[in-house]
Formats: C-alpha cells, structure tokens, sequence
C-alpha cells in the first residue's frame, strides 16, 4: 500500500507511476519454467516466470532507490466491462470471466494460467493503464509508467497467449483515439516477444504505428500465429504501419542503439503521432530466463534517452509507458531504473550495472538493421525512399 506523504507530489522533472498492490494477487503456478508442469522428480520447482516478485521489485526500486525522489505515486483502479471492449470481443471477455467464476485453476493458452484473483489483477492491470493514459490526456502529467501485471502486448482481441490476459496498451491507445485528442498513436514496443496482439488489434489502421523490436522467434503456436517477420507489415489502411524488427539473437547495447535510431525514429518521425506509448520488457536484457537479446542497463538507459527526445520531438513531450515483460526478479527492476534515468534525463547512472559483463560485437545487428531498413524502403509506402 502507498502511504500519505508517496501519493502524488509533483516534481519538476518526474515520472508519474501508476500502480495498485491488488495486481500481486495474480499466482500462476510452480513446475518447469512456465509448463506448470511436476515430472516428480525434481525437489525444487521454479515459480512461474510472471510472479510477483518481479513486480514487487520494481515498486521497491522506484519508492526506495535513487530516483525515488523523481517519482510520484498514483493509485490504480479496475477497469470496467465496457472499457475492455473498446479492444476485446463480448465472447472473449465472456469466457475469461466464466473461467473466473469457475474458482478454479486453469490454462487459457500456452503458459498462461488463470487462478482465483487472476481476474481481478487483470481487471487492475488495464484500468490503471487506462488511468495512467487519462492522466497524460487531461495534462496533469506528460510522463507516465503504468507499472502493471499481468501484462497485455499478447493478448488479441480474440485470446490470450503469453501470459497476458487483457491488453493494457492496446485499451490505452483506444482511449486516445477516442478521447478527440489525439488521432495519431505511436506504439514502440522493446520487449524481447514480438508484440503480436497490440499488432493484430490495429492491422488495419493507419491512426496507430506500432514498431516491435523483438528476437526472430516465430510463431509458437495457435495463440501465437504471427510470426513477428518484416513481411507482416498490416492491411487495407493499415499497410506499413505495422514494422517488425526481428534483431539477431545475441543483440545487445549497440545493436538495439543502431535499430532505435535508423529504423524507430524515421519512422516516428515520417507517422508524425501526438501521443506516444512504449511498452517495456526488461527480458531483453543479457540475463532474463525467457530471452536471447543482450540488453544491460546502460542500453536500456540509452532507449529511456532516445524516447524522451522522440516524445518531446512529435507529441509535445506526452510518453506513457506501460510494463510488459522482464523476469530476472532483481535484474529486470535495476534495467526500469536504467531506463527512467535516461527518460528523466538524469545525467550520470545512479546505479552501477551489477551483472553486466558480456562483450558485444554489433555487426550482425547492424546488418540485419540495414537489411530491415532496405526492405521498409522497398515496401513500406510510409518510409519508401528513406
């Protein structure tokens, strides 16, 4: 719970996070990584790779680290019904809480186990993204972290997969669109899993440019049919306003730098959005469990920079930023502090990289960006000639 004296005292250069204790209640499940799954032969299971912990160093570094001071505490809230099918299906929104009502534990797709409380962490999750959104629309801030689980970049109007329930973002981004003030969204989405369910609700839009830099993992499965490809570029209206950049595995610091700033920002730039959302992994650093990209703090530091400078640039500084994966339980809260000293323009690091150690070699990322970026030229009418 936040006290009296963390609630909401604006600083003069400050995030505002929006966060509710209520999205602890999520409990997934024990076995083999994310399967839930005992052989009967192992003494020591592993918690599912969306527990609670993860988050509850994320709230701890920010109310007791050092940008504490930079950091204003909002209340979350549930969303209702009616917010949810701005962006999900009756059917779809029928069924999760027909699995609620059952009381019971069960699977809803690949790894992702809904649980008594469950529902109600989902229901958090969205709302307080939506409340972090309003927040920016009604100008009481124009930097804010929805710091939620379960997260939501998975989850399609239609399923869910991947952990992910409801999808957070995408609820935010509808709430722009209708809320007359905005009619452009830029979605740049760094976890290290292609974003396919924010991509599939907005394929055929041209009103929302969404970029996922992700691994070249594929499909997984019939939760999971896209393959996050550069050929997967959107429909209709909404051709080339959907660009996947499937980095090398092995990606790190440089090679993510290269990416933000010849294939994001042109095109940020080229779209024009007056309102712009990052979604944050944190396993796309060098050592989460459920990731092959090479990301330290200092990279994730770098992308904290060049989003506050794509922000100022396009939508008058206005950059909500919504939690998405991260699984290293300590590393993933260190890397958001990395990220929100670059947004927050802190100078120096606060904080010293406590694991990073991997020497990198970015010139399979570099050409693999150069490629992406011939290609966007060819194909993308957006960015044709760049």
């Amino acid at each position: 719970m936040l006290s009296s004296d963390q609630i909401f005292k604006p600083q003069r250069d400050a995030v505002d996070v929006f966060w509710h204790e209520g999205m602890l209640k999520h409990d997934a499940v024990e076995g083999v990584f994310d399967s839930g799954f005992d052989p009967g032969f192992l003494d020591v299971l592993d918690k599912h790779p969306e527990n609670a912990d993860r988050v509850r160093n994320m709230v701890s570094i920010l109310q007791r680290g050092p940008i504490s001071p930079h950091v204003n505490w909002l209340p979350g809230r549930p969303a209702i019904v009616s917010e949810l099918l701005t962006f999900h299906t009756p059917e779809y929104i029928n069924k999760l809480m027909e699995a609620d009502k059952s009381g019971e534990r069960c699977e809803i797709a690949a790894g992702t186990f809904m649980s008594p409380g469950s529902w109600e962490a989902a229901l958090l999750a969205a709302g307080t993204t939506l409340s972090a959104m309003q927040h920016i629309l009604d100008s009481h801030g124009k930097i804010a972290y929805a710091l939620v689980r379960p997260p939501g970049h998975h989850s399609q109007p239609t399923q869910a997969d991947g952990y992910c329930f409801l999808n957070n973002a995408a609820l935010a981004v509808k709430l722009a669109l209708d809320s007359g003030c905005c009619s452009r969204v830029a979605v740049i989405d760094i976890d290290v899993h292609y974003g396919n369910g924010t991509a599939e609700g907005f394929y055929r839009s041209d009103k929302v440019l969404t970029v996922s830099l992700h691994m070249n993992h594929g499909s997984w499965g019939s939760s999971h049919p896209q393959k996050g490809s550069v050929d997967e570029l959107g429909e209709d209206v909404g051709l080339g306003y959907n660009l996947n950049v499937p980095l090398p595995n092995g990606t790190g610091d440089k090679g993510y730098e290269y990416a933000m700033n010849e294939l994001v920002v042109p095109a940020v730039r080229r779209f024009g959005p007056d309102m712009v959302v990052l979604l944050v992994g944190q396993d796309s650093s060098a050592f989460d469990p459920n990731g092959r990209q090479s990301l330290t703090m200092n990279g994730y530091r770098r992308i904290g920079q060049i989003m506050r400078e794509v922000a100022e640039e396009h939508s008058n500084g206005r950059l909500l930023m919504v939690q998405e994966g991260g699984y290293h339980v300590t590393y993933a809260a260190y890397c958001l502090h990395a990220m929100l000293e670059g947004v927050l323009k802190i100078p120096e690091p606060h904080l010293s990289d406590p694991i990073a150690y991997y020497p990198e070699d970015e010139a399979v990322a570099v050409e693999a960006v150069k490629s992406i970026k011939r290609y966007h030229s060819e194909y993308v009418p957006l960015l044709r000639g760049t």
